[in-house]
């Protein structure tokens, strides 16, 4: 079972930003630090996390947090 909190904490990593920055209304180029290379850095950090390979088109599509949430959903991964 993994947690929102645990997603949040990923997000922060990979972007280089405090947790308290991660919100719902996250998305991609929101803010400077979630460019394209800190997009891949994500990507691979949510792959490593949930023990996931996500498609090209997903990675394309996930362009918020909500989209990452859905995603993930999609290879059965709920957050508690």
């Amino acid at each position: 079972m993994y947690t929102t909190q645990q997603l949040h904490d990923i997000f922060a990593n990979a972007l280089s930003i405090p947790p308290d920055q991660v919100t719902a209304d996250l998305s991609y180029q929101s803010i400077p630090e979630w460019d394209s290379v800190s997009h891949i850095y994500l990507i691979t950090e949510l792959e490593a996390a949930f023990n996931i390979t996500i498609d090209t088109d997903d990675i394309l599509e996930m362009s918020s947090l909500e989209k990452v949430k859905d995603t993930l959903r999609k290879h059965n991964i709920e957050l508690v």
